[in-house]
């Protein structure tokens, strides 16, 4: 598809919904469809059909429009205007229902019908959790419907793409990228424009190893194998707008030359799995991925790997470990994958949110995005905020907010009237940031200062009933569970942690134990092979750093 035919598909698809009075979105992500949200869609449906109005009412099935915890989500739409100065739709403001249930579905009828919101179900939509948010990657999540391409056009799907292989050469790419300052969202927060650049300036060897069926090139990977306990930020964008995660591999993938990309998911998330199969196979047929695309000489394809749900696949050596049909365990580095990855070719590998950042970044300008934020942490970052809050869900806020903004006003604050404890970021290998720190920047510098790590984007807001010690004990043991085995400090050291936590817990610790147990976190930390044993002692270090007493109150006599 080339860019006059990309406008007529767009103008065609902008008509086509322009002719519903009303567009009805049903979030069927998979927080809501476990609610019913499917059935919700359905007696809609259903209803509009008994009425004779399906042609003037459209139900869309949408992905994750973020508040969790009040689904299942539905939205009510007038239609979209179009904005000339951007390819991207105009939302006008909407009704938006919560804990919607199928036998709800009647009222919401007849409420839109008669343009009159059912009270009792209606969500004030002015408040700070939708207006203290900036989403990029997450604008067309809960609008468009992640199995039409069509809809994807119409609100700006797939322009970026034609604009840069029509329009700018490779290192202008990267160029834009770099300038932007967008650092990976996977965790490290290494910049992207430098990564893709070094792949881009690695030879590709004349054969490759191991690897028959593989002819030599560059590789692009998405890593979406999000394993940490309360994350679900990539599952849904996979979920819902999964056509932005392919056009920034295809545009990183011109940007550096390769042929073959993957996106490496774990096969739990079984509809973020189908709707990335579904917009691949779409994208294939529209001649976004295949040979020649968009009429260039730039060839590109995506196939999908799934992963068994081990945690240590997010490490990109064990994660190519995997794609290549071995046993996900990391190796040592150097070489980096920029210079020797899948079957010893040069491979890029970003996550699910950097990929979506890379779209609107063309579209809109490096300058665009490197406005947003702070500092050198640019743009914005996803957070599933979980755990002892009011707004639980999926949201997306400037680098540079802060934490009190994010756990009271856009989160709500903490319910039951229960005081604030503490914030875990980063995961599994994070730290536990306490009320102290209410008021310091979320960015990857001023993280890293306190103590804890951007990590992916999991925040789990504690209160005042949490023991922080079993805290560290629960991470502690899901390291322990999830370690590959392969290196000694990381297989028997974090065995050796949580037992001795355990003791803390069971208050059967013995006067020197918080000595011995931070030694044995330094050990692991500085002689584990991969990131997983070198992060796995962070959250019991924060702990001990920011609420000493706790284990001091554990030993006994």
């Amino acid at each position: 598809m080339n860019a006059e035919e990309l406008d007529q598909a767009i103008r065609a698809e902008r008509r086509a919904q322009a002719c519903f009075k009303r567009h009805i979105h049903v979030c069927t992500g998979t927080s809501c469809a476990a609610l019913q949200s499917e059935d919700v869609a359905a007696n809609l449906k259903k209803d509009f059909a008994q009425r004779g109005l399906q042609r003037d009412y459209h139900v869309k099935e949408v992905g994750c429009d973020g508040l969790c915890a009040l689904g299942p989500i539905v939205g009510v739409h007038t239609p979209p205007a179009e904005n000339p100065e951007s390819p991207a739709l105009v939302e006008p403001e909407r009704i938006v229902y919560q804990k919607v249930t199928p036998a709800d579905a009647s009222a919401i009828v007849d409420g839109v019908v008669a343009q009159q919101p059912v009270q009792r179900l209606q969500l004030a939509t002015d408040t700070p959790f939708f207006r203290r948010q900036q989403k990029i990657v997450l604008e067309n999540c809960g609008v468009v419907d992640p199995e039409r391409i069509e809809d994807v056009y119409a609100h700006g799907g797939y322009a970026a793409l034609v604009r840069v292989l029509t329009g700018m050469t490779p290192q202008q790419v990267q160029d834009e990228i770099t300038k932007s300052g967008l650092r990976g969202r996977g965790g490290a927060g290494f910049p992207t424009g430098l990564k893709w650049a070094t792949v881009a300036k690695s030879p590709v060897p004349a054969r490759v190893a191991h690897g028959w069926a593989v002819a030599p090139t560059r590789f692009v990977v998405c890593n979406g194998d999000e394993g940490d306990p309360g994350a679900f930020m990539d599952r849904g964008v996979m979920e819902g707008d999964p056509h932005r995660v392919i056009e920034g591999m295809i545009i990183a993938a011109y940007a550096v030359g390769a042929a073959q990309g993957y996106v490496y998911v774990r096969a739990e998330y079984g509809l973020a799995v189908k709707r990335m199969r579904t917009a691949i196979r779409h994208a294939q047929r529209a001649g976004f991925l295949g040979r020649n695309i968009c009429g260039t000489s730039f060839s590109f394809d995506i196939d999908i790997r799934l992963g068994a749900g081990a945690f240590v696949c997010g490490e990109e050596t064990a994660l190519m470990a995997s794609i290549e049909g071995n046993r996900g365990t990391p190796r040592p580095r150097p070489p980096f994958p920029a210079e020797s990855g899948l079957w010893g070719c040069p491979t890029l590998i970003n996550n699910v949110e950097t990929f979506a950042n890379v779209a609107p970044i063309m579209r809109r300008g490096a300058d665009w995005f490197a406005s947003i934020g702070v500092g050198k942490s640019t743009g914005t970052k996803v957070f599933a905020l979980t755990g002892r809050i009011v707004n639980a869900g999926l949201i997306e806020v400037p680098m540079g907010i802060t934490l009190r903004e994010i756990v009271f006003d856009i989160g709500g604050g903490i319910p039951d009237g229960r005081e604030f404890k503490a914030v875990q970021t980063g995961g599994p290998s994070g730290g536990c940031l306490p009320r102290e720190r209410l008021d310091m920047s979320v960015d990857y510098e001023s993280l890293v200062a306190a103590g804890s790590i951007m990590g992916s984007g999991g925040m789990i807001v504690m209160d005042d009933t949490t023991s922080m010690v079993e805290v560290a004990r629960f991470f502690m043991e899901f390291c322990m569970d999830e370690s590959c085995g392969k290196c000694i400090p990381c297989r028997a050291g974090t065995v050796q942690m949580h037992r001795m936590l355990t003791r803390f817990v069971d208050g059967t610790a013995r006067a020197g134990d918080v000595e011995k147990l931070e030694a044995l976190c330094d050990l692991v930390k500085n002689t584990s092979l991969c990131g997983l044993g070198q992060s796995a002692p962070n959250p019991v270090l924060s702990t001990l750093r920011n609420f000493r007493g706790e284990y001091l109150e554990k030993i006994s006599a």
